[in-house]
């Protein structure tokens, strides 16, 4: 059940904006899913749960949950990458030092 949520959640994000390269579409497609299967899990660890599952409209809401936590995933892959595109030219000391700057 929480791989349909991860899966419609990568559907829908890839949908909204293609991915540029095949690169970027491999890692936004794993950083989704991760994030919606992973993210569901702990929130609804944290939320305690788990007894939806023993209820047909529990699942749904925990489907929901599961695709929810995958939207994230990919805005922070696509910040990232476009971050990284703006600095191509820049080496790694560059970049960690303009983090750092802005954290």
């Amino acid at each position: 059940m929480g791989a349909l949520g991860a899966g419609l959640a990568t559907f829908v994000v890839m949908s909204m904006t293609k991915p540029k390269s095949d690169q970027e579409w491999r890692v936004a497609l794993v950083s989704t899913l991760v994030g919606s299967i992973g993210g569901g899990a702990c929130l609804v660890r944290y939320l305690g749960i788990q007894h939806w599952v023993n209820d047909v409209f529990g699942m749904v809401a925990m489907l929901a949950l599961v695709f929810a936590c995958g939207l994230p995933a990919w805005g922070l892959v696509r910040a990232w990458f476009k971050f990284l595109d703006k600095r191509k030219d820049a080496d790694l000391a560059d970049i960690v030092k303009e983090v750092r700057e802005v954290i």
